[in-house]
């Protein structure tokens, strides 16, 4: 008989499973996704044609201090990637291919592009139209963009906004894949918890949460200045592994670009399922990925320093390319390439697998030494969203509240089910991505307006 702990958790699976489905239909695909290739066409391909201009625009060239904001361009995308690049290139790519197949990866290839003209729009957005905190300190994000952008009539989207904002921005899968990369490859193997698992579980989760904690109390500047120095490590020794591997077995990769190809449009390799099945499996994990169209990019690019809206709207969309397109890549192909995906691992300890299975134990070393980094970063840039979030809510007063909230969902994260941490995520980024890409649409001829200013002037 079933202890009644284990009934409830099994209940809330369920429901969880149910929200997702009902939340993710066929409406909020076609937003998310049709609103991205609305904003490429409508855009005429502008931003992807300035690509370039939005990488000088990261070195520096262009920086004034005396600049609204808090942090420069760099830091920006820094804190925005450390969000992004972070276990949804690890784990949340493993559950897409186990979950639906190399299909899956097409799509979110797809979700990607769009999703590039996506956050040029929803982070120029995020500049054009910053409000002010109760402190007076300028504050950029959806909500602030809907409010001073679409009026008082449409505070409901941004409030909508943010109360999904202070639960989808708290860490759930980052902590629950932290603690099952740990427990696999260090606990189990040398005995170590081994009467008492989730006492385990617990002692990852808090010893996570601590090092969070000298993090984000410190505040988006101190987020950014971490940030800025992690994410390029932590990217570099990830891919560095990766390239290895893919390079062991070039001759595979044009195999495996068929079978990706194939996959998309036949959805034979969705487990029980369908094209339609595949598609969103794609685009949800993109959106976890990249978080184009979530809002939360929008959060971290409304906090830096400039006065020109649209540098701020290039700098973003190169995000999804570095994530997505890149590192998202590159890890799938190293599953495939190993052949693990057949079996029935899932989440980060399926590409810990591949890692071992084609380097051995430096493999292993590797991809521990990058989920510490992935996972820990984002933690770092999820707290400073859900901070801003509970300051347009409740006030700044509440700010250290919120983190102390967020620290502790760290260890509770660690002990519950992948199913239970990802569903939750999914579930509030749909919400999110409601307000945040209709406030886009709204708003898009303003962006043109701006982009084709800023463009005459140069």
């Amino acid at each position: 008989m079933k202890s009644g702990n284990l009934a409830l958790l099994e209940r809330l699976e369920a429901l969880t499973v149910s929200l997702v489905d009902i939340v993710w239909g066929t409406p909020l695909v076609v937003l998310l996704v049709g609103g991205g290739f609305f904003f490429m066409l409508y855009s005429r391909f502008i931003p992807f044609r300035h690509f370039g201009h939005g990488l000088a625009i990261l070195s520096g060239k262009f920086d004034d201090p005396d600049d609204p904001g808090q942090i420069n361009h760099f830091q920006a995308l820094s804190s925005a990637l450390a969000s992004t690049v972070g276990m949804g290139n690890i784990g949340g790519v493993a559950i897409a291919i186990h979950t639906g197949g190399p299909g899956a990866l097409f799509w979110m290839w797809v979700s990607a592009i769009v999703g590039m003209a996506t956050k040029f729009f929803t982070c120029t957005l995020s500049i054009m139209y910053r409000g002010k905190d109760d402190k007076g300190e300028v504050q950029g994000g959806p909500m602030y963009v809907i409010e001073e952008g679409l009026g008082k009539a449409y505070k409901p989207l941004a409030i909508l906004f943010s109360v999904a904002g202070l639960v989808g921005c708290m860490v759930l899968f980052q902590a629950n894949q932290l603690s099952q990369l740990v427990r696999d490859l260090i606990y189990v193997p040398n005995g170590l918890f081994s009467d008492n698992i989730l006492l385990g579980n617990f002692t990852t989760g808090m010893t996570a949460a601590v090092i969070v904690s000298l993090v984000i109390f410190g505040g988006i500047k101190r987020i950014g200045l971490v940030a800025s120095r992690l994410v390029p490590f932590m990217v570099a020794i990830y891919l560095y592994a990766a390239l290895i591997i893919l390079f062991q077995n070039l001759g595979q990769v044009p195999a495996i670009v068929s079978s990706v190809l194939k996959d998309a449009f036949t959805g034979d390799a969705v487990l029980g399922g369908s094209l339609g099945a595949i598609i969103v499996i794609g685009i949800k994990r993109a959106a976890f990925s990249n978080e184009a169209g979530i809002g939360t990019e929008a959060m971290a690019h409304g906090a830096a320093k400039t006065k020109e809206p649209v540098r701020e709207g290039l700098v973003a969309m190169v995000g999804p390319f570095i994530d997505t397109i890149v590192v998202c890549t590159i890890t799938a192909f190293v599953i495939l390439v190993s052949g693990v995906h057949a079996s029935d691992a899932n989440g980060v300890t399926l590409t810990a697998m591949a890692f071992e299975t084609e380097l051995g134990n430096a493999g292993q070393m590797m991809i521990i030494l990058a989920v510490l980094c992935f996972s820990l970063s984002t933690m770092f840039g999820y707290s400073y969203y859900g901070r801003k979030c509970t300051s347009y809510l409740f006030g700044t007063k509440w700010k250290s509240s919120y983190n102390v909230i967020y620290v502790a969902t760290i260890v509770l994260a660690a002990m519950v089910s992948i199913d239970i941490a990802i569903n939750i995520v999914d579930i509030m980024f749909a919400l999110m991505a409601i307000p945040t890409m209709i406030s886009a649409l709204l708003l898009s001829p303003k962006v043109m307006v701006e982009t084709k200013r800023y463009f005459s002037s140069r």
